[in-house]
Order: structure tokens, then sequence, then C-alpha cells
């Protein structure tokens, strides 16, 4: 039977193990505005389709174009919030592996290396999927400032 860490190398652990709990807390509020956005997105549909039969024929095809618009939107936000989330939770294994290697001596850093690896490749994903989604939105407003103008 193996002797139990001293004090002293779980302190040292739990030194390794902030970094990656803040950069949880980091994901946790783009999570957060990600899914403000979602709920955004998912009212103004609500009122599009409540609306849709009282509308004139004219208004319907632009309500139905920006029906079609809210929906790549949502799928956007919807794969940026599971890669969020994801990256979130292989992070998270980075910091449970960071113990057990360490409490176990297994002594290879690879699997923690690579989980984080992971992790911001499924981060940077996630903020892509952002960025690709606000472009939509801000695409989508561009056009109708423009149907605004005379």
């Amino acid at each position: 039977m193996t002797a139990a860490p001293p004090v002293s190398a779980v302190a040292g652990l739990i030194q390794l193990a902030i970094a990656p709990v803040f950069l949880v807390a980091g994901i946790g509020a783009i999570l957060n505005v990600l899914a403000n956005r979602l709920a955004r997105v998912v009212d103004r549909v609500r009122t599009l389709e409540r609306g849709l039969p009282g509308f004139a024929p004219d208004e319907r095809g632009r309500a139905r174009t920006e029906l079609r618009t809210l929906s790549r939107r949502m799928r956007l936000v919807n794969w940026a919030i599971t890669c969020c989330t994801a990256s979130a939770l292989f992070v998270c294994l980075v910091v449970a592996d960071l113990f057990v290697t360490a409490l176990i001596d297994l002594g290879s850093g690879r699997p923690i290396a690579a989980l984080f690896v992971l992790a911001m490749a499924l981060l940077i994903a996630g903020l892509l999927l952002f960025l690709l989604e606000i472009r939509l939105a801000a695409r989508s407003l561009r056009v109708r400032e423009e149907l605004l103008k005379d």
C-alpha cells in the first residue's frame, strides 16, 4: 500500500488546479451570454410565429425570411453552447486528472495535456460559432436598416 501524499503535495496540487478553475468560471460567463442570446432569439421566434397568421402577405414573407435567419442563429448558438459546455467538462477532467495522477503517482502528464488541448479546441470552436452567430445577427439587422431607407 502506498503512503498518503503529504499535505504540502496536496496543497501544491490545489494551487495547480486554481488556473483551470478560473477558466471554468470564464467559460461559465460565456455560457451565460450564449444562453441569454438563445433566449432572445427564442422569444423573437415565438413572437413572429404568434403573429404570422395575421400578417399581410408581404409582411408574412419578411417574417418567414426572418424566421429562417433566427433558425440558423439558434443552431449556431446551440452548437456554441455545446462546444463551450464540453470545453468546461474537459477542463474539469484536467483538474481531476491532476489529482488522480499525482495521488496514484502515475507520473505521465500526457493525458492531462491532451485533455487541456481538447478543452481549448472546443472553446475555440464555441467562440467561432458565437462569432458566426453575431455576424449573422448583425447582417440581418443591416438588411432591415436598408429597408427603412427611401
